[in-house]
């Protein structure tokens, strides 16, 4: 305290320089600088400062700091809970607590408080997500056992997890395998789970759904593609090696490895579907748990905060479908599982992509739909819309034998009569079309009563081919007798004659 007085003393009535003072009182030149400070604040005098007490100097140089100011604090979760709704900034909610509390902070130190609030809260409640904007999906590292009763034969049941961004509310089920047909699985029953649709799906770069990753543009699996154009979601996957892009997932598949799959850890299921229930009931658990943070489940922060801001489903449910390319054949056909499907003639030799569900096998070409049929179960033959073919195939295709037979049928009776007969007598129709079509090109040459006579005359005589009706014709016999127009046989002696039929043969005893 001595030096303390001295130190005053020296500057007020001396004017001695900090050196100065620092040399007679043996202080640091810092600390000299510090007290000389305080001394100036003060506006002590002298030789007013010498008459004052050890008690009144003290004061006089360390006065009482002033409490800090007090301003209404807001609610920080009310702050959270509000981000979360679309359009909604920080610097809104600052205006509108500013109108309620006109002495209250200013921006930057409401959102320093802000921030300073959300670094104590757990880590899953940091990110800022939009209501109902976004759904993480992932595969669950942990499987669930499942056995054969019948041959003991032990397989693993997978388990496909989402969770919502803002509410964190958690999505899991079973299924065989990590295939692309389970995959969309997971995101139609997560979607129906919901009862609402997001704007965004985050999954990571897994190959059944993202066929080349990258950062501006990656290149979804086509039926990725095709069940978010159906439910209108965008699919933006997550960068590579960047898992904080998808913490929500994570953490979730964590929550459901912890508290929904570990409790099952001992029990022994036989089928896919007690697996899943017991499954069920455990996330149910789980979504009705009170967090920390927002001291409410996450079923509650779901329906509060995300189902209002959601899409509503679609009135039909995606259906399953893959997609592969195939090259048109010459014949105008793809093949898809054994049976050809054909394309239209003019796309032959190109690509098209073809997109195959359960019921439908539809080609597309340059993203336009050129073709679309029913599925056959026959792994064999051929499915043809006759719009794909060439005009002069077309004509070949459209004959029947009925049709033939009306055709002929049109220049006389006995020509449609002969028609049917050159038909039936055919293994198979088509051999006999060639034929018809050829006796009826007669007419142009020898006229409709000449032919209508020379196809008479040939079912007659039984010579039911286009060379009979020809040679008849040529030689102008159509209108000669039946009679007249056979021929004697030639005498020989290996013709036998009726003759010889005639005899009575006696039996052999």
């Amino acid at each position: 305290m001595k030096k303390i007085r001295e130190l005053v003393r020296l500057r007020l009535d001396r004017q001695a320089s900090v050196r100065q003072i620092a040399a007679a009182c043996n202080i640091g030149r810092t600390t000299v600088s510090d007290y000389l400070s305080r001394l100036e604040a003060s506006g002590l005098t002298w030789p007013a400062a010498g008459e004052l007490g050890e008690d009144e100097l003290m004061a006089a140089l360390f006065p009482p700091e002033r409490a800090p100011q007090t301003r209404p604090h807001p609610d920080w979760a009310e702050v959270r809970r509000e981000l979360s709704r679309k359009g909604v900034t920080l610097k809104l909610l600052w205006l509108e607590y500013l109108r309620a509390q006109p002495e209250g902070y200013s921006y930057s130190r409401f959102a320093r408080l802000y921030r300073r609030w959300a670094s104590t809260m757990d880590l899953r409640m940091l990110q800022p997500h939009k209501a109902g904007e976004k759904l993480f999906v992932d595969w669950a590292g942990q499987t669930l056992n499942i056995v054969d009763a019948k041959t003991g034969q032990v397989r693993e049941a997978h388990v496909f997890v989402a969770a919502m961004g803002s509410s964190q509310y958690v999505f899991a089920r079973l299924y065989e395998s990590e295939q692309l047909k389970w995959w969309l699985a997971g995101h139609v029953e997560a979607f129906e789970f919901l009862g609402a649709l997001p704007e965004i799906v985050v999954p990571d770069n897994l190959k059944t759904g993202v066929e080349k990753a990258c950062r501006y543009e990656p290149a979804l699996n086509p039926s990725y593609a095709d069940l978010a154009q159906f439910y209108g979601v965008a699919v933006v996957p997550a960068r590579v090696r960047k898992p904080r892009d998808k913490a929500k997932v994570e953490n979730a598949v964590q929550q459901v490895e912890r508290w929904a799959l570990a409790p099952l850890r001992d029990r022994m299921f036989f089928s896919l579907a007690e697996a899943d229930e017991a499954l069920q009931q455990e996330l149910a658990t789980l979504n009705e748990k009170v967090m920390k943070g927002p001291n409410a489940s996450r079923r509650e922060l779901f329906e509060a905060e995300d189902r209002p801001a959601m899409r509503p489903l679609p009135p039909e449910r995606y259906s399953y479908a893959e997609w592969k390319r195939a090259k048109v054949a010459p014949d105008y056909h793809i093949e898809v599982d054994g049976h050809l499907y054909s394309a239209p003639f003019t796309l032959v030799g190109q690509q098209v992509d073809v997109r195959i569900s359960l019921g439908t096998v539809e080609l597309f070409s340059s993203g336009k739909r050129v073709a679309s049929h029913m599925r056959s179960i026959s792994r064999r033959g051929f499915t043809t819309d006759e719009s794909h073919m060439p005009e002069h195939h077309k004509r070949s295709a459209r004959w029947t034998p009925e049709r033939m037979v009306r055709w002929a049928s049109a220049i006389g009776p006995q020509t449609g009569a002969f028609a049917g007969a050159l038909l039936s007598g055919k293994l198979h129709p088509e051999y006999g079309y060639r034929m018809v079509m050829g006796v009826m090109s007669l007419e142009k040459r020898f006229g409709p009563e000449r032919l209508e006579l020379a196809c008479a005359k040939a079912l007659a005589l039984g010579a039911l081919s286009y060379k009979s009706v020809k040679s008849l014709l040529e030689k102008n016999l159509e209108g000669a007798p039946v009679q007249e127009s056979l021929l004697p046989l030639p005498s020989h002696d290996n013709i036998r004659g009726g003759a010889y039929y005639s005899k009575e043969v006696p039996c052999a005893n």
